[in-house]
């Protein structure tokens, strides 16, 4: 492949005239950025979805949830049910603890292995 050596002079013009027209901008920041100083929580215990489904916190519209952040819970208690197909599938606790955070909304649309409830 040839290159023509005519192209590429008037592409560097324009590149060198773009570059003066910018000066004043700063479209790139080249400089270092500041680290992360979000505070990431770290969890004793992450409750994760089986399945691809619909998350819902009571066993029916309107009763009462089956967690509240706060609450204690024992291991294989029903922390929610994800609905695949018209099936509702029951997710249990895999272990003893305190909700500490629930982490998806009734009704809630949830992907495989997504985190449903942390528990301390």
């Amino acid at each position: 492949m040839e290159i023509n050596k005519k192209t590429i002079k008037k592409l560097i013009e324009a590149l060198e005239e773009l570059k003066k027209s910018l000066k004043s901008e700063d479209l790139i920041d080249n400089t270092d950025s500041e680290p992360d100083t979000e505070k990431k929580e770290i969890y004793n215990v992450t409750i994760k979805s089986p399945i691809v489904g619909t998350a819902y916190l009571a066993p029916e519209p309107g009763a009462k949830p089956f967690i509240a952040v706060g609450k204690k819970i024992k291991k294989g208690e029903t922390v929610m049910i994800v609905e695949a197909m018209k099936t509702m599938n029951h997710v249990p606790s895999s272990e003893g603890g305190t909700v500490k955070k629930i982490f998806v909304e009734d009704g809630q649309p949830v992907e495989f292995g997504q985190v449903l409830v942390a528990l301390d």
